[in-house]
This record gives structure tokens, sequence and C-alpha cells, in this order.
């Protein structure tokens, strides 16, 4: 991964636990969740594989509105284990992607638990990780940013959304990219 540019086909996106009530705490909540939206539309336009999880549900509740809206038929994965791979059910759709798939895109809370340790899960299934540095987020700034250079240190690569979006697009004219520059020209203004 550390050298080459990603595409659609090599990679999926997985949402960690972004339930109302756990976001209501988390910090810059509506850029992240804005980053989020953003994340399903374009990744639903570039035919990437999404999977989302939840935080034991029965608890959490579910997810914040927009974006479970933005979901829509795609399936929650419940899970107890802050290590999304270490639940079963997630790590067989992991298993079950496509093989070309060797990359999953991390967004969601909290950098420094969940996102950390599903990212360390990722790893030792001998697939890349890519974090949204925009799209993640925890209930404390500290806790956020030493999430995100441990994450780095253990080999995710950290990047912006838009700086993934534009690698995965991979040139202007397309249809896909037709379709996804309204979307960033009207979330930058």
């Amino acid at each position: 991964m550390k050298n080459r540019l990603l595409t659609p086909g090599n990679v999926c996106l997985q949402i960690i636990d972004v339930q109302q009530s756990l976001m209501a705490k988390i910090i810059a909540v509506d850029h992240v969740v804005g980053v989020i939206e953003f994340m399903i539309r374009c990744g639903r336009i570039l035919g990437i594989p999404i999977i989302a999880n939840t935080q034991y549900k029965k608890g959490l509740g579910p997810y914040v509105p927009s974006i479970e809206a933005l979901l829509g038929e795609i399936d929650y994965l419940d899970k107890s284990e802050f290590n999304a791979l270490a639940n079963k059910e997630t790590e067989a759709r992991i298993a079950c992607l496509p093989k070309e798939v060797d990359t999953v895109i991390l967004a969601g809370v909290e950098t420094h638990i969940c996102i950390y340790q599903t990212a360390m899960g990722i790893l030792a299934r001998g697939l890349n990780v890519w974090v949204v540095s925009d799209g993640v987020s925890s209930r404390k700034m500290d806790d956020h940013q030493i999430g995100l250079t441990r994450l780095q240190a253990i080999g995710a690569t950290i990047g912006s959304s838009e700086m993934l979006i534009y690698e995965l697009l991979g040139k202007a004219g397309s249809p896909e990219f037709k379709q996804i520059l309204p979307i960033i020209i009207a979330r930058n203004e």
C-alpha cells in the first residue's frame, strides 16, 4: 500500500460506532459526521463495499440519523469487542470481501479505542489500513491525537477524506468525478 495509489476496486469502507449517544460526547462531532457522510456518498458512487459496526447497540443506541439514512440497506454488525475484527460477524464480512480488496478505510469513533484496536485487527489479518484523519475523533483531543500517532506508528496510513477521494478518483473527467465534484465543492463552501 505504501508505494501504490488506491483504487475503488481494492478498498472497503468500514464505519465504526457512530451512535447518537456516543457521538454526543465526541470532539468536533458535526465536522466528523459531515466527513463520514461525505465518505459514504463517495463510496456509493465509486462502488466501494461498506461495512458498519455498532458498539453494544442495546446500550448505546442507533447511529446518527443522517448517517443511518445514507447507509440505507446496509446492516449493522453489533459488537462488544473494541477490535471489530475480534467480532465473528465482522471478521466473516471482511473475509467475504473480493480478494482484490486489500485496504480497509476506517472512519468513526473513538480514535484511541475502537479505531486503533480495529486497525490492529485489520493489520494482523494482513490487510492495509487507511484512517480518515478528519473522519475519526474521540471524547478528548489528547486521546484523538495520541490515537492518530499510535495508528501511524503501527503502519496505518493517515490522510484526509479529500486526499483519499481524489486518490480513489485518479483523474478528472470520469463519470464518477463528475458526480463527486459537486459534493466536494458544496462541502468546501
